[in-house]
């Protein structure tokens, strides 16, 4: 089975290598969370897994961290009348050897999907959109904008080409990882190109789809983006350590991000990179508190109406075994939420109704690993272990 991976910047080929290079790492050393560190409470039960399943867990994550090179992994599992496991391994800078540890901010790529889908939808809600409304209502100069709808861009099924598929943008986002985009300039790579297939013929996942709906939420709400989701989407979830960055601001403490996605292909320290390039799409930053809470109001729906909701948990098939997509949203396998992926990072958030458990993984690398994101590693190893009968798994971009 697969899972939906946030984004590549580009394919493989443009590398001049696919594995991460060899990376300074001191032993690994598990470290037990502060549960409830910068928040009001924990509503998780007290005690671990046992010491047989702990066991088995902390040496799947070393293992996966060592056989893929990642520098450091934090991992956070809430299985409910079972415990719960909650560890951090490795290094969050290379360079000193600081260990990991799971109280840090990290960059969740494409999760912030998650929190523009949910913007949208609030305005679904409010009846101030409808999800079958054209996107040349609300932004112009879309390619066949009139055919393509809401519901479409949130589904990954526009036909619109993905801008980080563009080879000019590929050079000048590398060229100048510091340079800040708008979300007008970033869609100008993809509007180059003719579209891929016609409005809701096939599943294609695409940044694009995401900036323009980021363009919707400021059209209709007359605010912007960062402003509509703190307000209608942040403040409501209660999460106070989750964060729409205007620039490259990334608040303390965080580990170094270290990436592959360079112009060479050699391994650099992508931790100051400015997001802006991804917006809508990828842009925001979280800790592992924040997701654990956010994995299940994504999952259940706590923020949109019993109708809305469902409409966003209408997946469809990917073309890949094992995983449907929804309205900015997956299953695999069972496991609700998404996945991120941005140069230096790559997290998890996902939750799994059946057993109403949750699962947040936080690596500080995403520089490929056996032609895989380290993080699908990551998710196959633990949920093969705690729910073998939902193994996230797979991914649905090729590498």
């Amino acid at each position: 089975m697969r899972h939906i991976p946030t984004r590549r910047l580009f394919a493989a080929a443009l590398l001049a290598a696919s594995v991460l290079a060899p990376m300074a790492v001191t032993p690994a050393t598990a470290v037990d969370a502060v549960a409830a560190d910068r928040h009001d409470r924990d509503d998780c039960p007290a005690h671990g897994l046992g010491p047989e399943l702990t066991a088995r867990l902390d040496k799947a994550v070393e293992d996966v961290r060592r056989q893929a090179g990642i520098p450091g992994i934090a991992v956070g599992l809430w299985l409910p009348g079972r415990g719960s496991y909650v560890r951090a391994t490795g290094v969050a800078n290379t360079a000193t050897g600081e260990p990991m540890t799971t109280d840090g901010y990290v960059r969740i790529g494409s999760e912030t999907k998650t929190f523009t889908v949910t913007a949208l939808l609030k305005l679904v809600d409010d009846r101030r959109i409808k999800l079958d409304d054209p996107i040349s209502a609300y932004v112009d100069g879309v390619p066949d904008g009139e055919n393509i709808t809401l519901r479409q861009l949130a589904g990954m099924r526009s036909g619109l080409f993905p801008y980080t598929s563009d080879p000019d943008f590929q050079h000048d986002l590398l060229s100048d990882p510091t340079r800040s985009f708008t979300p007008h300039e970033v869609l100008a790579y993809g509007y180059k190109h003719k579209n891929v297939f016609a409005p809701g013929a096939q599943f294609q996942y695409s940044n694009t789809n995401l900036v323009l709906l980021g363009l919707v939420v400021e059209k209709v709400s007359g605010r912007r983006l960062v402003d509509f989701i703190d307000k209608r989407v942040l403040r409501p979830a209660h999460l106070r350590h989750t964060l729409f960055p205007e620039g490259a601001e990334f608040p303390s403490p965080h580990p170094r991000g270290y990436t592959d996605q360079t112009l060479t292909g050699a391994v650099a320290d992508a931790t100051d990179w400015n997001p802006s390039w991804a917006w809508a799409a990828g842009a925001m930053i979280s800790d592992m508190q924040d997701l654990r809470r956010w994995a299940k109001i994504l999952a259940t729906g706590e923020l949109l109406s019993p109708r809305t909701q469902a409409e966003r948990l209408k997946t469809q098939p990917t073309g890949f075994p094992g995983t449907s997509y929804g309205l900015g949203i997956f299953d695999a396998d069972g496991w609700i939420g998404h996945n991120g992926s941005i140069p230096g990072y790559e997290t998890v958030t996902v939750y799994l109704p059946s057993q109403k458990a949750t699962m947040v993984l936080m690596l500080n690398t995403d520089s490929s690993s056996q032609g895989q994101e380290p993080s699908t590693l990551l998710a196959r190893a633990v949920t093969q272990i705690v729910t073998p009968d939902n193994v996230y798994d797979g991914a649905v971009q090729p590498r």
